[in-house]
């Protein structure tokens, strides 16, 4: 579904990431693990054209740069550290929809799906920031699927979040997969995490992706040292 070809970032003088070579299969759950400031985040922005990178080509189900637009519409990005609106949730999450002009009935259909999915039914009245730190983080799930994106793309989805919030956001990735057949791109150095819901793992260390493998393949039998080195949570950076 997504084929990336000889992707090179670099800002100034410092390379992010060099010779990445990789397809992402439609309905997986990929995670794109490695320590914090190795690319990960990068690497995104660029699946989501938020940064534009200075060598390489991209494809999403054949289409490139003349599909742009039609391609950022068929996905979200869900960052770290989400923004909120000073508005209730159920306006944080019919923002992206009232923006593509969807009308009322149908913006109301979608609000209370995705609310229901995360969740947080119910609660759509409630000024966004009154919220809990796991309930803002799974409301932004709920703004980034509202739209039903075939493409979701999720940044340390779970950081800062305690461990019960983290199992909610776990079952709600796995959901969105298995009922509307999401292909999800999951950036995290959250090793137990991966273990339990990724199909596919990469590990990125120093810009270079240096294995891909089956989550099993990754876990018990890693080609590279280096993948078995960080995956024991030696210092490797």
């Amino acid at each position: 579904m997504i084929r990336i070809d000889n992707l090179y970032m670099a800002f100034a003088d410092k390379e992010v990431l060099r010779n990445i070579n990789l397809e992402i299969h439609q309905e997986e759950i990929f995670a794109l693990i490695g320590p914090s400031g190795t690319g990960k985040t990068t690497f995104l922005r660029i699946l989501n054209f938020l940064e534009k990178p200075i060598k390489g080509d991209i494809e999403y189900n054949g289409m490139t740069k003349p599909g742009i637009l039609d391609i950022r519409r068929r996905m979200s990005l869900l960052f770290q550290t989400p923004a909120i609106f000073n508005k209730s949730v159920f306006e944080n999450v019919a923002y992206g929809l009232k923006v593509r002009g969807i009308e009322k009935k149908i913006v109301e259909t979608k609000v209370n799906e995705a609310l229901n999915i995360v969740g947080l039914d119910g609660m759509e009245k409630q000024k966004a920031r009154t919220l809990s730190g796991g309930e803002a983080q799974r409301m932004a799930f709920a703004r980034a699927i509202v739209y039903d994106p075939e493409i979701l793309l999720l940044d340390e989805p779970t950081a800062n979040l305690d461990p019960a919030n983290v199992m909610k956001i776990e079952e709600i990735i796995k959901r969105i997969r298995n009922e509307r057949g999401t292909t999800i791109i999951l950036a995290t150095h959250n090793i137990p995490q991966v273990r339990r819901i990724a199909d596919r793992v990469g590990i990125l260390l120093n810009g270079e992706l240096i294995e891909v493998n089956s989550k099993e393949g990754i876990f018990s039998s890693p080609k590279d040292a280096r993948s078995k080195a960080f995956i024991n949570g030696e210092m490797i950076y």
